[in-house]
């Protein structure tokens, strides 16, 4: 028999049973609309995931340290390199060194100080830190009342919100109680601060003054008390140093301004003793690279010049494989309402065997064979799995779409983004479709192979 043949023959069929055929492709719609609403929930989550770290600044930034900083102590990757009291110090001429490895965008100073800041003439402490003018875009600033700095070297001030209500003699509130960061801003935006920190000052040694070749030798440190006026042009409702744990800062300066105040860090006290210049050491540098998949080959040059590396991506990796065994369970529960259309897909075709068994047997009198019965019965049940795959893919899209608005009025209500949710990539659409009209001809089996074993002599005798 020839396709065309059965191609008008099984939609003719299908429009004779039109009810039937109908509620069983709307079960299979439901199936497939399921499937896609549960996958598409994870595809979007996953997503969500990657772009709020993306945005944060630390998916593409690998964190370099000393190996002489004693937190770096007894991690694994320290036996593969020189013993910390033999290693490199982590100062500016490293960072330079860092800064020119292939695909490194920058190499940032991790500059942060805990120091008193006066405002009304009462003193606060706090850890403050220095922001590159690169982390503009991140999302903690997306909700800041007022603006980022004007410049790297403005003195200027961004305060997070807990420390702006400190400064306001206001106890910090959550729920439905908190206190809303248009507000706690309004009274503080352009008003004055006062930093007063410790500045680190070379001077050369009593030795090295007494030498009669001039060479300054070993050099020593002096500290001398210095205050700085800061303008507040900032504060941030999100914490743009969440995931740092217990070190993180609550006011932020420009990098290069908090650069030239060369403030005492603890980093300076640690390598003192082996300072010849005044050339800076830090605790830790953040690199920024070009993109997040170029991240192990700048850890391992970084590594082979003898310090320490952390990235989010052995994170990120953990993140991923959560996601998946998610998106694995979505799928076998998106999956069970399609099996029990698949049900349906059976008992329809049954029906239609028994129904249609005169027309069996005279099809198979006049010369069809048993594939051709086969394949007529695949073909009306691939038909409804197809029809019922488009139907569900636009219908769990819409399901998608309709969860998706109503999260975000919510999430409008509570004075927060909006954010999406769900994600149907293209590869979903064709995926759902494809395993709908498998699923739909693994059920027409059963149906087929008894249609075609049926005796035509015995189908003709059929009332």
């Amino acid at each position: 028999m020839k396709l065309p043949d059965l191609a008008e023959l099984a939609l003719r069929n299908l429009r004779e049973s039109l009810l039937r055929n109908s509620l069983t492709t709307i079960g299979i719609s439901v199936g497939v609309a399921s499937l896609v609403a549960m996958v598409s929930l994870g595809i979007g989550l996953q997503q969500l995931a990657n772009r709020r770290l993306m945005k944060s600044g630390l998916f593409d930034t690998v964190v370099v340290t000393s190996r002489r900083d004693l937190r770096n102590f007894g991690r694994e990757q320290e036996r593969d390199g020189p013993a910390p009291g033999e290693s490199r110090i982590l100062d500016e001429a490293a960072r330079l060194e860092i800064e020119r490895v292939p695909n490194v965008l920058e190499a940032v100073p991790d500059i942060r100080f805990i120091t008193e800041l006066r405002y009304d003439d009462k003193p606060h402490m706090t850890m403050v830190a220095a922001l590159p003018a690169s982390d503009k875009t991140h999302d903690a600033f997306e909700t800041m009342q007022g603006t980022f700095f004007t410049s790297e070297t403005a003195p200027e001030v961004i305060l997070q919100k807990s420390f702006a209500e400190e400064l306001l003699g206001k106890t910090p509130q959550r729920g439905a109680d908190e206190t809303p960061v248009a507000e706690i801003a309004a009274p503080l935006l352009g008003k004055e601060l006062i930093l007063r920190y410790a500045q680190r000052q070379q001077t050369p040694s009593p030795a090295a003054s007494a030498s009669s070749s001039g060479d300054l030798g070993e050099a020593a440190y002096s500290v001398v008390s210095r205050e700085q006026k800061l303008k507040i042009i900032g504060v941030a409702d999100l914490d743009p140093e969440s995931m740092r744990g217990p070190t993180r800062a609550r006011v932020f300066l420009p990098l290069k301004l908090a650069e030239g105040l060369h403030v005492m860090q603890s980093a300076d006290l640690r390598e003192i003793s082996r300072a010849g210049s005044d050339t800076p050491v830090y605790s830790s540098i953040n690199v920024r690279v070009k993109s997040p998949g170029q991240i192990q080959a700048i850890e391992d040059a970084i590594k082979k010049m003898g310090f320490n590396t952390f990235s989010i991506l052995d994170a990120s990796q953990s993140i991923g494989q959560f996601f998946r065994i998610l998106d694995m369970f979505l799928l076998i529960f998106g999956s069970l309402a399609l099996a029990v259309a698949s049900i349906g897909i059976v008992n329809t075709l049954v029906m239609a065997v028994l129904e249609r068994r005169r027309e069996i047997g005279i099809m198979k009198a006049i010369g069809a064979s048993d594939g051709d019965v086969k394949t007529l019965f695949f073909a009306e049940a691939g038909a409804m799995g197809i029809l019922g795959g488009i139907v569900g893919v636009a219908l769990g899209w819409a399901i998608g779409q309709i969860i998706n608005l109503g999260t975000n009025i919510y999430l409008k209500k509570q004075d927060l983004p909006p954010e999406h949710f769900w994600a149907v990539p293209w590869w979903l659409v064709g995926a759902a479709i494809v395993f709908a009209f498998i699923v739909s001809l693994l059920s027409g089996l059963y149906p087929a192979g008894r249609a075609a074993r049926l005796d035509p002599v015995q189908a003709l005798r059929y009332e």
